[in-house]
């Protein structure tokens, strides 16, 4: 057996593991934390912080964040998915009966690498140098991770889609602070005073807990 199959059955394995640890609590919760249009209040707010504290330099980074996230999507999406062409795990008829789908959902038929990982930490890596902040670096990579990990609960990626696409958004983000580093550096030294940051990233954090709070809501009372 090749490296590449034993690392499938690892990769299946896990995933039915992980899959197979759910609740209709959780049903609601993953639904709602996976769906793009939940997080928009927290991209809003992020271009208010960065507008607030970059004044006029904020559109370079404004332009780096919209090409990371667009650039991370077409390399997992546009290239790596159809080049691979790895059925998700929701369109493969070997699980079929062992995947736990919510609503049936199975979205597309590839799923290597997912795109949802690769979008969630470019943006999260990449505002993260911008900001230079622990607090806020590690509540946003725990939202990349929860988001990322919402596609394996529902059913449409293994483990590795997700490390791969994380792996991706990774890779773009530390490019694009790299290129604005070198070709636009005022942008990224033009800040206010650490303690005008340190209030204005409260703004994005409180967005999140308010987002969560909701996603709690909706899953017990609506979902």
């Amino acid at each position: 057996m090749s490296l590449i199959d034993t690392l499938k059955i690892w990769d299946t394995d896990l995933f039915l593991f992980l899959n197979g640890l759910h609740s209709n609590f959780f049903d609601g919760f993953m639904f709602a934390v996976s769906a793009k249009f939940t997080w928009i209040p927290l991209y809003v707010a992020l271009l208010y912080v960065l507008i607030k504290n970059k004044k006029k330099e904020s559109i370079w980074l404004i332009l780096a964040l919209v090409l990371c996230v667009v650039v991370a999507d077409q390399i997992s999406s546009g290239i790596i998915k159809n080049a691979v062409q790895r059925l998700r795990p929701s369109h493969d008829g070997n699980l079929e009966g062992l995947v736990h789908l919510v609503r049936g959902h199975k979205s597309g038929r590839y799923g290597f690498v997912s795109s949802h990982a690769s979008n969630t930490f470019g943006l999260a890596v990449l505002t993260s140098l911008f900001f230079k902040n622990k607090t806020y670096t590690t509540i946003i990579l725990f939202w990349a991770i929860l988001v990322s990990y919402s596609r394996i609960y529902l059913g449409v990626h293994y483990p590795l889609d997700i490390m791969g696409g994380a792996t991706v958004g990774v890779v773009v983000a530390f490019v694009s602070y790299f290129t604005i580093k070198n070709f636009r550096f005022s942008a990224l030294t033009s800040n206010g005073d650490n303690e005008s940051l340190y209030k204005e990233l409260t703004i994005p954090i409180y967005v999140l807990a308010t987002s969560f709070l909701l996603i709690i809501l909706y899953s017990f009372f609506i979902f």
